[in-house]
């Protein structure tokens, strides 16, 4: 309720009746001398609640201001990204009261609005302060509180603190998952291996393995008219996904240890139990140079350790780590029946023993290795390599060529770019070689099969399953092979080197380590007077 009175100096009032009757007027005074006052209304003052929690405040304009600041939701952008009128105003309301939708959501949304419908005109609130609220004051609120050329500089304010709080939101979640993460390796490892803490290596856990005695036998044996036994222990050097030590497992053998350093071991282990695997197969993180083995002594040492031109990355080394710590000496003369297998990029093996008393073995697969070279003639890959720098768009940039070609190569070669018969200028068996050996010099003959320009001498590998195998297993990473991942190294020579069909192109390798990063190769090739030292990284 609201009365009139008379300003100072009138002569006339307007009284209000307690019981709500219609004011009199006196019968002089002028109409510019009345003023309204406003006067307490009768009862509690109606309370605004946000749209999207349960505060309240008193005033739509203090709902709007949290709705931006807590919420980051603009009234005003809706109004005006949709054109809303009075009526498309009132359904905005309604329906976020009734749908609850999220910020998301109603940000993301592009017409038609989903709020549109005629439900949304009846109020969801009774009484709802906001839906009595001028939809023109809407966007007058937000604008006359900034003094000119601030409105700009505060909505971008407004959006670098809402990202602020996004990225401070977003730490908080990496941080939970990074927990959550080690939470569910911890819990993976010790759900598949078993994990135990040992006296004398607390940082390694292993399964433990559950023997099974009984002599059971891979279903492919069963045409075989020798006697077979189980194998007892087959080490996986560098295990990865397991797929060896799952094939070795199928092929029967009773226990296979698998190590791995990476956290792919993580993800072996999920496969391993995924294949019912686990009670043949243990896992265990770590270098095998640092890791305690659930056995003193292995039967037989498996690895995919080939690198780049057979050395690259050195793991090699760990193989012969494992095979003069772990590999026994007596015992049974290893069979591999069906030899191994190349299948997707993986080397698969199906092996089985037969009784020998008194003779020692030792079993390392594969068990010979060799490291090849050949002359190629590729113009178009030795200008895609080093003469694109001799003019580069009109610019002589030909200067680069020395920072180029000691940088060896892993790529394709053609067969039809071969200029000559390969050279083997390494062997190695993997069963008796040291660590040292694998640094070495080399000299070598290369017979021309055609006149052409040398452009590069390529390098491949090839290994072998030779001994104490039924059948010999040939796999190569020779240009004249199906193609590998190991593809082949190439040693780009600055300028090609023209020769002829019959010639013996002579030369000298030396192969050594890198010291300050022991994975990487050093090669230094000489060939027809023409020396180059290249790196393999």
């Amino acid at each position: 309720m609201s009365s009139r009175k008379a300003l100072p100096g009138g002569e006339a009032q307007v009284v209000a009746s307690a019981s709500g009757a219609e004011p009199c007027l006196s019968d002089s005074g002028s109409e510019s001398a009345w003023e309204e006052v406003e006067e307490d209304p009768e009862g509690p003052a109606l309370q605004a609640r946000c749209l999207f929690c349960d505060r309240c405040f008193s005033s739509p304009e203090d709902v709007f201001c949290h709705c931006s600041s807590d919420h980051r939701f603009s009234i005003e952008t809706m109004v005006r990204k949709h054109g809303l009128d009075f009526y498309g105003y009132i359904k905005l309301v309604n329906f976020i009261r009734m749908e609850k939708p999220t910020l998301e959501c109603l940000t993301s949304t592009s017409a038609p609005a989903p709020w549109e419908g005629e439900e949304y005109l009846k109020p969801v609130l009774e009484d709802d302060p906001l839906l009595q609220y001028d939809i023109e004051d809407v966007t007058d609120c937000t604008n006359t509180s900034y003094p000119y050329g601030l409105i700009e500089s505060s909505s971008l304010l407004e959006r670098l603190k809402c990202a602020e709080h996004r990225a401070e939101l977003a730490e908080a979640a990496l941080a939970r998952a990074q927990e959550d993460l080690h939470k569910m390796k911890q819990f993976a490892q010790d759900f598949v291996m078993n994990a135990e803490v040992r006296s004398n290596s607390a940082a390694s856990a292993i399964a433990d393995l559950q023997e099974n005695e009984e002599d059971v036998y891979f279903s492919s044996y069963g045409h075989y008219g020798i006697h077979e036994e189980m194998i007892k222990i087959i080490l996986d050097v560098g295990c990865g996904t397991g797929i060896l030590s799952m094939f070795a497992a199928k092929a029967g053998a009773k226990k296979v240890i698998g190590v791995d350093q990476s956290d792919i071991i993580y993800q072996a282990m999920d496969i391993i139990r995924l294949n019912g695997l686990d009670d043949t197969i243990s896992l265990i993180k770590g270098r095998i140079e640092e890791v305690d083995l659930p056995a003193e002594k292995v039967d037989i040492i498996i690895s995919e350790w080939m690198g780049y031109f057979l050395l690259f990355e050195s793991m090699l080394d760990s193989v012969i780590y494992a095979r003069n710590k772990y590999l026994g000496k007596g015992g049974s003369e290893t069979k591999v029946q069906k030899g191994w297998q190349y299948c997707c990029s993986c080397l698969a093996t199906s092996i089985t023993t037969t009784e020998t008393s008194g003779q020692s073995f030792l079993k390392v697969y594969p068990d010979i290795c060799s490291i090849s070279l050949v002359a190629v003639g590729d113009l178009n890959k030795h200008a895609d390599r080093l003469a694109f720098w001799d003019d580069v768009y009109g610019f002589n940039m030909s200067c680069m060529k020395k920072a180029v070609i000691p940088e060896a190569v892993v790529d394709v070669s053609d067969s039809s770019t071969l200029l000559s018969e390969s050279c083997v200028i390494k062997w190695i068996d993997c069963n008796v070689v040291s660590a040292s050996e694998l640094e070495f010099s080399s000299e070598f003959t290369l017979t021309v099969m055609k006149t052409s320009l040398c452009t590069a001498i390529a390098g491949y590998f090839d290994i072998y399953f030779e001994k104490n195998c039924n059948q010999k297993v040939l796999f190569s990473t020779s240009p004249c092979s199906a193609r590998t991942h190991w593809k082949q190294t190439l040693f780009f020579l600055e300028n090609p080197i023209h020769v002829g069909k019959g010639e013996e192109l002579k030369g000298k390798i030396t192969i050594h380590k890198n010291r300050k990063d022991p994975r990487s190769l050093i090669i230094t090739l000489s060939v027809k007077d023409v020396k180059q030292t290249y790196s393999l990284q």
